[in-house]
């Protein structure tokens, strides 16, 4: 029993050294790093010597277009696929994504037809079309869902930052600042992705643009409410005057209040919301899955002349329930 004891205590001694030593270590070069880093993206590329007119081209690159001259239909889930990019901030563009969703969606056809065939599956039209949908589902489905969520996450962070950043341009306004130097204290200060944003601002104004017309552009770039509720601020004061860092501040409260109650009404309506996603995921994992688990389960059925007509509607019916529940749960504050 002494034996089990002395064991199990030595045991615990290395573990607990170990750990002390690794949090030791990795706390030095955690601060080491956080020392020499830069704060934002755009104060790193003009560290790395990068022009500013070229740091804030690159940074707008996936700034969401109307694209006007193509039918609602192509659109809309044009520009929101590209404001998606650009939330995410990717490296990559709208039209070098499309490129290589296509790219992928002819090449992962090809190959399961190619492996139905070599199954001894006659590649009939409804064979042909069910690779088509499941190509569609890994070579569109999986990367849109996957900018859709660095895009959330990012934008969910920029809501939480509007607020603060808010409060440090009031408290620049007070201390004597104008509201050049307070929009670029913020870009020194302030972390991704509102410290680069509003160093864009300032890039914009330095180079002859008028201060109202860059905060709507970052506006428009975010489609933020908070934002446009602070450049309507900023222009009825300077056609009507007043005190700028009062209105700031109030204007930081309602901000605070509106995330408030929009975090209530979140996790009011949060049963209803994760209802929505298990309806929405579900059948596209059910389908993946019962397809790698038993494949003749699908390509049996798809060999009858009524799956090219049946399966279509399925999908269609299934887009048109995923539209109706996002209205559903999408709660407007």
């Amino acid at each position: 029993m002494l034996d089990l004891i002395l064991r199990v205590s030595v045991l615990l001694a290395i573990f607990a050294s170990v750990f002390v030593l690794s949090q030791l270590v990795l706390g030095g070069m955690w601060r080491s790093r956080s020392r020499t880093a830069a704060v934002n993206r755009r104060l790193e590329l003009i560290k790395l010597g990068s022009d500013r007119a070229t740091i804030a081209a690159q940074l707008r690159k996936n700034a969401p277009s109307d694209f006007s001259q193509y039918p609602s239909l192509i659109a809309r889930p044009l520009r929101a696929l590209q404001s998606a990019l650009f939330a995410s901030a990717v490296s990559f563009t709208l039209g070098q994504m499309l490129f290589w969703m296509g790219f992928a969606l002819v090449l992962l056809s090809l190959g399961l037809m190619l492996l139905f065939s070599l199954s001894g599956i006659p590649l009939t039209a409804g064979v042909v079309l069910l690779a088509i949908v499941l190509a569609a589902c890994v070579a569109i489905g999986l990367p849109v869902v996957i900018v859709n969520i660095f895009a959330q996450r990012r934008r969910k962070k920029m809501e939480q930052q509007f607020p603060v950043a808010l409060d440090i341009f009031v408290r620049a306004l007070r201390s004597g600042h104008p509201v050049a130097g307070a929009i670029n204290l913020l870009t020194n200060e302030m972390e991704d992705p509102i410290g680069s944003e509003f160093g864009i601002v300032a890039d914009e104004i330095a180079y002859g643009a008028d201060l109202t017309d860059a905060l709507e552009s970052m506006a428009d770039r975010w489609d933020m409410e908070d934002i446009r509720m602070f450049v309507v601020s900023l222009a009825v004061q300077a056609e009507t005057g007043g005190n700028l860092a009062e209105i700031l501040e109030n204007l930081s409260t309602v901000i605070r209040a509106r995330a408030s109650l929009f975090m209530k009404v979140r996790a009011l309506s949060s049963e209803g919301r994760m209802t929505g996603w298990i309806l929405t995921v579900l059948p596209i994992i059910t389908f993946v899955s019962m397809f790698l688990i038993n494949p003749r389960f699908y390509t049996d059925v798809a060999r009858d002349t009524i799956f090219v007509v049946g399966f279509p509607s399925l999908i269609i019916v299934y887009f048109i329930g995923v539209f109706w529940i996002r209205k559903l749960v999408d709660i407007k504050v």
